[in-house]
């Protein structure tokens, strides 16, 4: 997987290099304005083969966690695999899929820990009210 660094490109070329763009194919266009709002927003663009595999201990470098743990995540079909021999190798669209589900769960978790502690102290003000 390749990377592109976006840090020193200067937000206020954009402009000009949109309306350059605007006289190309309407579907390349789309995949400029979504690379131009990645790089406004900061974000990291990485460039990926669909048909790449990592091996079980690139995929748990990828993602951050022990291999241990990422063997239990393949055992328990959290992740999908295939096997070469007795080899496991872990597509990237099924790691790349896995990630954004892990993110999106913690993005609900974080949303009901947010709405649940307003509901607590409100709870815990009409105790006190009581008392």
């Amino acid at each position: 997987m390749q990377t592109i660094d976006t840090s020193n490109v200067p937000i206020e070329q954009f402009a000009q290099l949109e309306a350059a763009a605007a006289e190309i194919s309407p579907e390349l266009l789309d995949v400029v304005h979504a690379i131009f709002g990645f790089v406004r927003d900061g974000a990291e663009i990485a460039a990926f083969d669909p048909t790449a595999t990592f091996t079980p201990s690139e995929a748990a470098e990828r993602l951050g966690m022990s291999r241990t743990h990422l063997y239990k995540l393949l055992d328990r079909g959290e992740i999908t695999f295939d096997r070469v021999g007795r080899d496991r190798r872990v597509p990237a669209l099924a790691l790349f899929e896995f990630e954004r589900r892990r993110q999106q769960e913690r993005r609900e978790l974080a949303e009901r820990f947010a709405r649940e502690q307003p509901t607590r102290d409100a709870a815990i003000d009409e105790l006190a009210d009581l008392l």
